[in-house]
């Protein structure tokens, strides 16, 4: 797998030819960030694509059910990422109205652990 690289500022790079592409295990990795960071409607050319946050995920209470909707959104957009064969051990936790999540990601390349 071959993926352009993002700057610090999260825009992808370009100017330095084959400098500004990755590949392998990290391209996956930041593959799967960039999916992530796809908001549902963003992308003009399709906008059912990304990650419903505002429509499915924020706003609600931090109940056991609404925190398995928000896992479930997640793995879903990882999982549908080039390169990603499944997620091992996933956790999540709500708390002070912070969710966050660990897992591991089984790729073509290696396992990948991914945090927000």
């Amino acid at each position: 797998m071959r993926y352009r690289m993002l700057d610090e500022n999260g825009d992808y790079s370009f100017g330095k030819g084959q400098q500004n592409f990755t590949f392998g295990r990290f391209a996956v990795s930041q593959a799967i960030n960039t999916s992530l960071a796809l908001l549902k409607g963003e992308w003009w050319e399709d906008i059912s694509a990304g990650l419903p946050l505002f429509q499915s995920i924020l706003g609600k209470t931090g109940s056991p059910d609404n925190i398995a909707i928000a896992d479930l959104f997640i793995k879903k957009r990882i999982n549908g990422v080039t390169g990603v064969t499944s997620i091992e051990g996933f956790t999540s936790s709500y708390a002070d109205r912070v969710y966050t999540f660990t897992c591991s990601v089984n790729t073509i390349y290696g396992i990948v652990s991914v945090t927000l």
